[in-house]
């Protein structure tokens, strides 16, 4: 006997043999009821965040299921050879995400009932399985949140946050080309032509599939987790960097070839090169960390895809028990199901107004004139009604009076605050805080509201604008937003407006005057106001 067999041979005496568990059908059974029961309760959510994906920005949800299933498979092997254990931590996670569920179903906030979905699968994983089992899975389950789109109100302000990013950088490639252009925000003006960065061109539809795209990265890259992390976390600079390099290629080409070089086809075609680049830079960057520590290894061992093991011939089968922690699941997602049925359908109270139409056009010593925004504009905002109309006193003073009106906000369609769009426009904030206005607010007491003075150029403006939701008079844009979302619950509405008022400042002209002016002119409006916009 060689000296080899004698190795093996003193091997396979010591190895000692491994459990493996198997379900019994009855437990599948059992499982395929509770998953069917979460998607009965979950429908309405589910059927919506589903239809998201049919936008550019969230197209790649189709796909991220299965890739989440083949993480799961590929460490089916070490799950097989690990117990189930009872979770009492998972039903608490699993109560939470049912009580946040029932939250965003009174209140129809999709992305809360949505994200509850999330919550409520990983406490019934987690139930079912136990910690150590459940940790096997994590990285599969952690690419389930990115199926959920963003809320629209963190949406909008990402948006617009990286316009301006992008349009900044863009501008400096372009200028590196020797192409004299001017940028006010978002506007790219080269002179014979104007390119408006708009918000599908704010690269968001690259960041959130490229942020996708990372996190699989960094579960299948081999190596340590600080490398995983910026793997991540690199989408965004990624993201950022490539759009603005295709702002600034669109700007030279239409320096030498027109504006049709930033419409159609071409524009598309831009849109799907860069962000294969993105995907070319993230490799890139696997290539620079997979070289980077005390042990380097090539790109193809540190980001090969690895099948699952073949179970031990030794291993001994024996079949798994379910925790009863995941039966203990089972009455609460039941009851729950039954109430979420039982609840009546909550049909939005949308209050009587009258229509900015019949807006005085007179108060006193103001006279205004009514004027039209374009279509695309109130197309953008999603308005159901706004107010657009220049006051001039017999003094000779103007005021520009804007109201913006909502029917109902929860489906993405909000107020947008001036503080984030103007900044888009090219106008920079010089001054901004607050300030009261005296017998302007309910029951005569003040009107608290938001004063920014700013500036394009020469041209200055000093805006004062608040948000009139409900009865109730606000200058906090979050505390808007949790209004919103009180109301919905509380009294199943969700309309509101924004009031902006806005007066040109002359060269040298001092702001006291316009303060003096637009406080008059508040607390003449006041009283109207409320005829339009319902308490």
């Amino acid at each position: 006997m060689t000296d080899s067999t004698q190795v093996a041979d003193s091997l396979s005496i010591i190895e000692k043999p491994r459990t493996a568990w198997r379900a019994r059908f009855i437990h599948v059974v059992w499982m395929a009821i509770v998953f069917g029961l979460l998607v009965v309760i979950f429908h309405e959510g589910l059927t919506r965040m589903v239809g998201a994906w049919g936008t550019e920005e969230y197209s790649h949800g189709y796909m991220l299921p299965f890739v989440a299933l083949f993480f799961a498979w590929q460490k089916s092997t070490l799950l097989a050879q690990t117990p189930f254990q009872s979770s009492w931590a998972g039903i608490g996670v699993a109560l939470l995400g049912l009580f946040l569920y029932l939250v965003g179903e009174l209140g129809t906030i999709y992305a809360l009932i949505q994200y509850s979905f999330l919550l409520t699968l990983g406490g019934v994983l987690l139930s079912l399985m136990g910690w150590k089992a459940f940790k096997i899975i994590l990285p599969a389950y952690g690419l389930l949140w990115f199926l959920v789109p963003l809320p629209h109100f963190l949406y909008n302000n990402l948006s617009a946050e990286l316009q301006l990013i992008s349009s900044q950088l863009g501008v400096a490639f372009i200028r590196a080309f020797g192409i004299t252009v001017h940028l006010e925000g978002n506007v790219i003006d080269l002179g014979s032509y104007q390119l408006q960065v708009v918000e599908a061109c704010s690269g968001l539809r690259y960041l959130f599939p490229l942020a996708a795209l990372g996190y699989i990265a960094a579960v299948i890259f081999k190596g340590a987790f600080w490398k995983k992390v910026i793997l991540l976390l690199s989408t965004l600079p990624i993201t950022v960097l490539m759009n603005s390099f295709r702002i600034g290629v669109i700007g030279i080409l239409v320096e030498h070839g027109g504006i049709a070089m930033a419409e159609g086809f071409i524009h598309d075609f831009e849109g799907w090169v860069v962000f294969m680049a993105c995907a070319a830079l993230l490799v890139l960057l696997m290539w620079l960390l997979a070289k980077v520590g005390p042990y380097p290894m090539p790109l193809q061992e540190a980001f090969a895809i690895q099948w699952p093991d073949p179970l031990p011939k030794t291993a001994t089968f024996q079949e798994r028990r379910i925790p009863v922690s995941f039966y203990a699941v089972l009455p609460a997602l039941a009851l729950v199901g039954i109430l979420a049925h039982q609840l009546p359908d909550r049909v939005e109270v949308v209050p009587e107004r009258t229509a900015f139409l019949f807006f005085p056009n007179s108060f006193g010593d103001w006279v205004g004139r009514t004027d039209r925004m374009e279509r695309v504009y109130v197309d953008a905002l999603q308005l159901d009604d706004y107010l657009l109309s220049d006051y001039r006193a017999s003094s000779g003073e103007s005021v520009n009076l804007y109201v913006a009106y909502y029917e109902s906000q929860r489906k993405g369609a909000s107020v947008h605050s001036p503080k984030t769009c103007l900044p888009g426009g090219g106008w920079q904030i010089r001054e901004f805080s607050q300030v009261e206005i005296p017998g302007a607010g309910t029951s005569g007491s003040p009107l608290r509201v938001n004063r920014s003075l700013i500036q394009m150029g020469d041209e200055r403006l000093l805006v004062y604008y608040w948000f009139q939701q409900r009865g109730r008079l606000m200058t906090n844009e979050y505390l808007v937003k949790w209004y919103l979302f009180w109301d919905a619950l509380v009294r199943n509405r969700t309309d509101g407006a924004l009031v902006r008022l806005t007066v040109p400042l002359e060269p040298g002209q001092d702001a006291g005057e316009a303060d003096e002016l637009l406080r008059a002119f508040s607390q003449t409006i006041a009283d109207p106001l409320r005829r339009f916009i319902p308490e």
